[in-house]
C-alpha cells in the first residue's frame, strides 16, 4: 500500500463515518472563538463550554475586555487550567487587537502569532475554523493519530506532522480532516492502548515482515499467501530436562545464574560504596566481610552457570 492509497483510504472512511465535523468549542464571533481556543490549552473542550457563557456576556468585544482587571476576569475562568497565565493572556491579546488591529482579528497566521497566548496550533485554529483556510492545527490528538494510522512517519515535532499532512491532504480537505483526526483521536484512538474492535484504521506493528504487511494492507480480510504465512521451523538449542518433565533451553539457565552473579556482585559493591559515602560507623572489617561472601556467592553462581551449558 502506497502512501497515497493510505491517505485516500483513510479519508474516505472519515468523510463516510463524519460527514459533517468541527469544533465542539462554543462561540458566536471569531473574537469570542480565540478566547476559548486560548482557554482550551491542556483543558477539556468540555470544561471551556461551562465557563465561556458568562465570559462572552461580559466582554463581548476586544474592547471591554481589555479594559477590564485581571482580578475580575480571573473570577470568570477560575476553574480553567493555569487561570493566572490565561487572565493575562487574554487580557493582553485584546489590547493588542484593539491597539494595533484597529478591533479587528487578524486573519493571516503571522499576526494571529503576535497576539499573547496564541501559538501556531491556535493561529491555525482559527484559519481554519473562521476563515476555511488549508490550515492543519497540530495538537496532541492530531500528533498522536497521524503516526498510528501511518499518515506519518514517526514525526518528531507538531510542525514535521503538520507539513507532511498539508502535503498529502487535498486542499478543499484540510480544514475539515484536521477536525476527523482530532474526533477519532478524542473518542475513538485515545492516548492508551485502543480497544481492538476499533482498530480498523490503525496501521499494523512494524514488527511484521514488508511482505506480511504489504499482504496484510492489500487484503486484510484474506488469508496470506503460503509463502508469507509458513515460518522456517526454530533452530533447536541444547536443554535440560526441568522437575516437570518439559525441557528448558540451557541457555536460559545459564543466562538466568549469570544475571544472578551479576546482580549480586553490583549489590555487595554498592553495599560497601554507600557504607563509606554515608560515613555510617560500621567496622571496616564487617564491612569486607560482607562484601568477600557476596563476591563468594557470585563466583560460584557463574559455576554453576557454565557447568549447566557444558
Amino acid at each position: 500500500m502506497t502512501i497515497k492509497q493510505r491517505y485516500e483510504g483513510i479519508l474516505k472512511i472519515f468523510q463516510e463515518t463524519m460527514p459533517e465535523a468541527g469544533t465542539e468549542l462554543h462561540y458566536d464571533s471569531p473574537f469570542h472563538l480565540l478566547l476559548a481556543v486560548i482557554l482550551s490549552a491542556q483543558c477539556t473542550d468540555k470544561r471551556i463550554n461551562m465557563v465561556t457563557p458568562a465570559l462572552f456576556e461580559r466582554f463581548p468585544d476586544p474592547a471591554s475586555l481589555a479594559a477590564a482587571g485581571e482580578e475580575e476576569v480571573y473570577e470568570y475562568i477560575k476553574s480553567v487550567t493555569f487561570p493566572n497565565n490565561k487572565t493575562r493572556a487574554i487580557i493582553k491579546a485584546a489590547r493588542m487587537i484593539e491597539e494595533d488591529f484597529g478591533g479587528e482579528l487578524p486573519s493571516d497566521i503571522d499576526n494571529l502569532i503576535k497576539l499573547p497566548g496564541v501559538g501556531r496550533k491556535t493561529a491555525n485554529v482559527m484559519l481554519a475554523v473562521v476563515w476555511n483556510k488549508a490550515a492543519m492545527a497540530v495538537d496532541t490528538h492530531v500528533f498522536r493519530v497521524s503516526n498510528r494510522l501511518g499518515l506519518t512517519d514517526n514525526s518528531k515535532t507538531p510542525l514535521e506532522t503538520e507539513r507532511t499532512l498539508l502535503r498529502h491532504i487535498p486542499e478543499e480537505l484540510v480544514s475539515t480532516a484536521h477536525h476527523w483526526l482530532i474526533l477519532h483521536g478524542r473518542y475513538i484512538c485515545k492516548a492508551r492502548p485502543p480497544d481492538p474492535l476499533l482498530q480498523n484504521l490503525q496501521r499494523p506493528p512494524r514488527a511484521f515482515p514488508r511482505a506480511r504487511l504489504a499482504a496484510l494492507n492489500r487484503h486484510p480480510a484474506a488469508p496470506l499467501p503460503p509463502s508469507l504465512s509458513s515460518q522456517p521451523p526454530p533452530r533447536p538449542s541444547p536443554s535440560l530436562p526441568s522437575p516437570s518433565g518439559a525441557a528448558q533451553p540451557s541457555f536460559c539457565l545459564r543466562a538466568r545464574a549469570l544475571s544472578h552473579a551479576a546482580s549480586a556482585l553490583a549489590a555487595g559493591w554498592r553495599f560497601s560504596a554507600g557504607c563509606l559515602a554515608a560515613g555510617k560507623r560500621i567496622s571496616s572489617a564487617f564491612s569486607s566481610l560482607y562484601f568477600a561472601l557476596r563476591l563468594l556467592f557470585s563466583l560460584f553462581s557463574a559455576i554453576f552457570a557454565f557447568n549447566i551449558g557444558n
